[in-house]
């Protein structure tokens, strides 16, 4: 047997993990950070107040605009009321979400991922009142050598006891989604709400606390599967964040650049001065090229524009752009730029098709439903007469804040008898059932026949929902078995 090389002993010592390396990025400013900023003040305050917004749904509604009412099985948002049988409401708009996604990435990368993804948004706010509190990373590095301990650690405290105060708002923000917001409110300062509502708050708020103070870019390196999905989206036109490398090398100081230029050497405008790494929320060098870890929030663009301005170079060494650009611009081609291809517009098309037939489905929706279960067992009985009975049960919806009498008919079946078993009323239209405003009711239905069937007879049965007032009708199809 061979003896172990230095080097295969040092791979087999080598750590599974690499180790975390904490990252405190400074602050910039710039176009993309007013942006990031404008986006976390919009996104933030519609996720803290919306629950607050009131919306006139009539008496005995609740008046919230966005309330997710697990108790009475409804989904309220602004105008609309989506019931449980609407489930579909929600595949629709889950396959509309990824559609959405699917573009953002064609377009621009994990665009998605810098700007709008609340893992960025809620890790901002926490990196913007650690350096209100600490200061940046430089006033950080001095106080270690000039401040007391004891300073120290009242702000390391301080910062701690903001940002859990913080993730409390983030997790008590999200359970008021799921009951009247001021009441819920008031419960929660007298101790009077309920016990999952709190267990809930607890969890939102050691989650958030943890995620967007303590493992921050791990959560976008590690945890986060996206980035290992877009990568199997995107193509070549797709811009990201990028280094032009075909400007910036070969890179330098700025007196050792201006010195090869005189020279008569190619010098690049990139001075080495590793700002862009030092705005990296992730930690990435843009320069070594399109990394799992960079979430194109364009941070690094900001602080280099700011270095090149500085020293009297023109911005956007570092801009959203492609590799296939800048290998063009190498060969002194111009650079092609392709917003409108076949995936983007594909992308588009298929948001507007599921957006529209969505949309068309909620706008001509009716306010009753109506859904039949056959009886399993028996399938038929056959009476002393020699007729055959079937037996359904029937959930009749009423999604009006009104009380609503409902006529019952079928058709499809010859001389075809239908009784409902217990309450109904009946007129010359046949059996008349009552539901309550914006509930459900079930009915139990016997249809009965004399006339002749077919050996094994499975007849097409349609059951017809009459709205005795307003004349509204929905019909639902199933089976009459025989023999």
């Amino acid at each position: 047997m061979n003896a172990a090389t230095p080097s295969d002993t040092a791979l087999d010592e080598a750590p599974l993990y690499e180790a975390r390396r904490k990252i405190y990025p400074i602050a910039v400013r710039g176009t993309f950070r007013r942006i990031k900023w404008a986006l976390l003040v919009v996104t933030l305050g519609i996720y803290y107040l919306l629950p607050f917004v009131r919306w006139d749904r009539g008496p005995g509604a609740p008046s919230q605009a966005v309330l997710v009412d697990f108790a009475n099985r409804r989904f309220y948002f602004f105008f609309i009321e989506i019931w449980p049988q609407e489930i579909y409401y929600l595949t629709g708009l889950l396959i509309l979400a990824a559609l959405v996604l699917f573009l953002m990435n064609a377009v621009a990368g994990r665009v998605w991922c810098g700007y709008l993804c609340p893992q960025t948004v809620w890790t901002d706010l926490f990196q913007a009142i650690e350096r209100m509190v600490e200061g940046d990373p430089r006033q950080r590095r001095e106080k270690l050598k000039t401040a007391s301990r004891t300073r120290r650690a009242f702000e390391a405290a301080a910062k701690h006891v903001l940002w859990l105060m913080l993730a409390w708002w983030t997790g008590g923000a999200w359970v008021l989604y799921f009951a009247d917001a001021p009441t819920l409110v008031m419960q929660l300062l007298k101790g009077e709400a309920p016990a999952v509502a709190y267990v809930w708050i607890g969890a939102l708020t050691a989650t958030t606390y943890v995620l967007a103070g303590h493992m921050r870019e791990q959560v976008c390196t590690y945890m986060c599967p996206w980035p290992r999905i877009q990568a199997a989206l995107t193509d070549e036109y797709a811009l990201n964040v990028t280094y032009r490398y075909d400007r910036g090398e070969p890179r330098g100081s700025l007196k050792k650049t201006q010195a090869l230029k005189l020279q008569g050497l190619p010098g690049g405008d990139c001075v080495d001065c590793r700002q862009c790494v030092s705005a990296c929320p992730t930690g990435v060098d843009i320069r070594d090229g399109l990394q799992l870890s960079c979430v194109q929030c364009g941070l690094c663009i900001d602080a280099c524009d700011t270095v090149m301005k500085k020293i009297g170079r023109p911005a956007g060494l570092i801009a959203y752009d492609t590799e296939m650009n800048v290998q063009r611009r190498q060969r002194g081609e111009a650079p092609i730029y392709r917003m409108l291809r076949p995936r983007t517009v594909l992308y588009a098309a298929l948001i507007v098709l599921i957006g529209g037939l969505m949309a068309a489905v909620l706008a001509t929706r009716g306010w009753e439903g109506l859904a039949v279960i056959h009886d399993r067992n028996p399938l038929f009985v056959q009476l002393s007469d020699g007729s055959i009975r079937n037996g359904y049960t029937l959930r009749l919806v009423n999604k009006q804040l009104i009380p609503r009498r409902f006529a019952i008919a079928v058709e499809g079946v010859p001389e075809a008898r239908l009784e409902v078993v217990g309450e109904a009323a009946t007129t010359s239209g046949g059996p008349v059932v009552s539901v309550g405003p914006d509930q459900t009711h079930e009915i139990r239905v016997l249809v009965s026949t004399a006339a002749r069937l077919p050996a094994n007879a499975s007849l097409d049965i349609v059951f017809h929902l009459t709205d005795v007032t307003g004349g509204e009708t929905v019909s639902v199809a199933d089976h009459f078995k025989g023999p």
